[in-house]
């Protein structure tokens, strides 16, 4: 399954990123964000 996350430098986005990297499931995730001096990497 392929996953578009806009905003995932972002707190909200970083931790939904986090979450499905944690579960067995085969997903591709793609991040779409400008990372700047707010970003949570």
């Amino acid at each position: 399954m392929k996953i578009l996350v806009t905003g995932g430098l972002g707190f909200i986005g970083s931790n939904f990123i986090l979450k499905l990297l944690q579960k067995e499931n085969d997903f591709e995730i793609i991040n779409v964000d400008a990372k700047l001096f707010g970003s949570n990497l």
